[in-house]
Formats: structure tokens, sequence, C-alpha cells
């Protein structure tokens, strides 16, 4: 594939896709996947946004389930083992995993994505999340859910260790010199001896330096305490804004926030989250986005929405509004933006959960393949985004559809690239491989 001739400044694009799609009621449509675990369907979508020059195929992942989860929930693969798989039948596209810094070990996950970027060729990133979800402690040994400020300096502490880990080999310390027999130049592998409030970590990493040096690293929270770990480690910015003018501000804010922390702004990509609903015509498009509503189990959305606003509403009167929420512990921003939508437009409940039975607070986009290009060019050109995360309403036709109709009107347009830059998910993205420290301080010594 040749090299592309980027615009100075082009969407980023990526394809959020869980088996079941993100509409509650996708998933019933004649056609659409009902869901479960299905390779091929997953090695499709891989192919087709590659075909399409898409940035990055994006997993989400949940620790837990129950009789009410929802569909996309219910049941999938394990992120890191199914985009392991996608690696050895793709080429260019990048492979992102959620994982989560509340359970497990910095070690493990540190060696789990260095493999990924080793097998890939470089195209590993890490989704970093601090797991809101009430029943999952009780998966992992523990009693109860930690509060959402303790999640979150926690986190640090676990990107902390891993970017360590990630820097254990300098580049040139594997030798394999089968003449000499010297296998590693023991000067370039280098010991953490890391010791924290929530970790102790020893070191080294036992995989050489990975092609990126480091996973891309992205960042979904958009609390406060999200933010600021944003604003510090994140390189793409996963968020969840319903309309352009709060679109906006979240972006001026975030990148002021990184250009406090001495980070550069321009270097970072903030994504946000569209759910495109497509048809031929305009009225077709509204009947698709009709036919997914009446699909909705009322149920389920409540249950669904329960989830996101961290309080269980499935008893509460459904044709009154929604009353002021005492704060939560679970997904904070998710919860002030649905509850701000309720309050913005005296939305009952019930019509708040249909409303988040489509995308959960994301941006829904109807219409045909040139109206949705336009409203994404409007957030691109206007300071709202930097590109999108695409979260199909079903699959895989409502995946078809964007690569087939609504990317080629983009690439035309000149907004989205059509052919990839790059050998890493880094170069594609036209993000800098972080220095390794030890080489930095080893130069800084010697001058070489």
């Amino acid at each position: 594939m040749p090299a592309a001739t980027l615009p100075p400044r082009r969407l980023r694009l990526g394809v959020f896709a869980p088996m079941a799609g993100h509409h509650i009621g996708g998933w019933r449509l004649p056609g659409a996947h009902p869901g479960g675990e299905d390779f091929s369907v997953m090695l499709r979508i891989a192919q087709q946004a590659e075909a399409a020059c898409f940035d990055l195929f994006f997993l989400g992942d949940s620790l837990s389930v129950g009789p009410s989860s929802t569909p996309s929930v219910a049941a999938r693969f394990e992120p890191l083992t199914l985009l392991s798989a996608l690696a050895a039948v793709t080429r260019h596209i990048g492979l992102a995993g959620t994982a989560t810094t509340s359970y497990g070990d910095p070690y493990t996950l540190a060696r789990q994505f260095a493999s990924l970027d080793h097998i890939s060729g470089g195209r590993a990133a890490w989704n970093i999340v601090t797991s809101s979800n009430a029943t999952a402690p009780y998966n992992y040994g523990r009693d109860g859910r930690a509060d959402h400020q303790a999640r979150y300096d926690r986190a640090a502490e676990f990107v902390e260790v891993a970017r360590g880990l990630w820097d254990s080999w300098e580049d040139g310390a594997l030798l394999r010199d089968q003449a000499s027999g010297r296998f590693l130049d023991a000067d370039r592998l280098h010991a953490l001896n890391h010791d924290g409030p929530h970790f102790s970590v020893r070191g080294p990493l036992n995989l050489s330096r990975m092609p990126q040096g480091h996973p891309v690293l992205i960042q979904a929270g958009s609390s406060k305490a999200g933010q600021d770990l944003a604003a510090t480690v994140g390189e793409v910015i996963f968020t969840a804004q319903e309309s352009l003018d709060a679109a906006q501000d979240f972006y001026r804010g975030l990148k002021a926030r990184i250009a406090a922390a001495g980070r550069d702004p321009d270097a970072i990509a903030i994504m946000p989250g569209v759910q495109p609903i497509i048809g031929a015509t305009p009225e077709a498009a509204a009947a698709l986005y009709r036919d997914l509503q009446e699909a909705v189990s009322l149920p389920l959305a409540l249950q669904g929405l329960s989830l996101e606003l961290g309080h269980d509403v499935t008893g509460w009167p459904l044709d009154a509004p929604l009353p002021p929420l005492p704060p939560t512990e679970g997904i904070k921003s998710r919860a002030e933006l649905l509850a701000g939508i309720a309050a913005r437009e005296g939305l009952t409940l019930r019509q708040l959960a249909l409303r988040a039975a489509g995308a959960r607070g994301h941006c829904i986009l109807v219409g045909t393949a040139d109206q949705v290009a336009d409203r994404m060019a409007e957030w691109f050109d206007s300071g709202a985004a930097d590109g999108f995360n695409i979260m199909p309403p079903y699959l895989p036709g409502g995946f078809d559809a964007v690569a087939a109709e609504l990317v080629p009107r983009l690439q035309a347009r000149g907004l989205a690239q059509t052919a990839y830059a790059g050998r890493t998910l880094r170069e594609n993205l036209g993000l800098a491989a972080p220095a390794n420290r030890h080489a930095a301080r080893r130069k800084q010594a010697t001058g070489n």
C-alpha cells in the first residue's frame, strides 16, 4: 500500500465494534448479528475498516455479567486475545484494547500489550479504564468497588509502572550474536525497582523494547479525575458528547489542561463517539432509526440506564421526570451527561431510557451519508473533535454503510486518509515514539 500524503490536519477514525452493536435494539433487526462470540464477524469488520483506512479497531470490555446485562456486554471476547488473532490477518490498522487498572497488576498488563505490539508489528493501543462496574470487584476477590478518586489514584500509579516496564530494555539490548554467544547487553537492561502506595514491582519486563516503544495510550474518562489522567498520559481521548456546543466546551477545556501539563495539545487526538444511522434518503434513515427504537426492550433499556446513572431506576415512575440524583461512584461524567439531557429537555424516565438505548449519551447522526459527513465535518472544523470513534448501531450492516458510503465522502473532501502513511500506529497517527528514559540518561552521560 503506498504511503499517503496527508493534509496538515485530518480526521482520525476508529471503529468501536461490539458483536451485538451499540444500539440496544440493533441485534433484533433483520440481518443483524444477534451477538455472542463470532470471530468471523470481528474479522470482517476489522478488514473492512482497514480497507477504508481507519486508524483504529477499538474493543471495549466488561468484567462482570448478569441477567440484566445488555446484549453487547453479556457475551464477548476478551479483548487482547481477540486483537492478537486479528493482528495476524491485518497489516495496517491499529488494534486498541480496553484493560482496567483496578484489578490485576501492571507487570502482566505491560507484558500483554508489549506482546501485542510485537505480534502486530507496532499497532497496539491501550484504552485505560478504572472499571466503575459495581459487580466486577466480586470476580476479583474484592468486597466492593473502590471510590472514584481512589480508582484514579491507583490508575495513575498503574500507568506509571507500566511505562517504566516498557523502558526496561533499551534499543539494541537484545544482541542475539550467535558467533560470540552474547544474547543481550546487560548494560542496556534495567530493573524498575518501583515501590509505591499500590504496587511494588522490581522488573525488568521479559520482552525487549516494542516496535512503538510504548503502545498508544487512550483515555476515556471525562470526569475531573479522568481529564487529569488524560491530560498527563492520554494520546487519544475517547469521550461522549451529545451536542456540538458540549463537544466544543470539552475540547477547549481538555486541550487547555494538556497544555498546562506541559504537553503539546495539537499532538493529542480527541475522538468523540458517534453513531451514524445512514439511509439512502433522509426518510430512509429516519425509518431505520424508528425501527431501532421500536426494537428496544424497555426493561433492558432501564437496566442499561441504571448502569450509566449509577442508580437502579427500574422501579421508578416511568412517566415522571428523572428526579435529582445523588453523586455516584460509577461513571460520574456519563451520569452527569444523561441527567443533564433529561433536565434540559424535560424528559421522563421512559424517554431518557429510550434515548440512552441508542448510544448511551454519545451523538447519534441520522441521515444520508452526505448529511452525516456534513455533521462530522462541522464538528472537526469548529474545534469539537480531532476525529471520531464510530459506534455502529448493529453489525454487520450498520458498519457496511459507514465503510461503503460515509468514509468515501469524507475522503473525497480531503478529511480522511486514503492510504496509511507509516508502518506503526504511532506513525499513522503522527505521534512521536516515546524516548527510552535509560537511553536518554546514557546519552546525557556519554554524549552518544
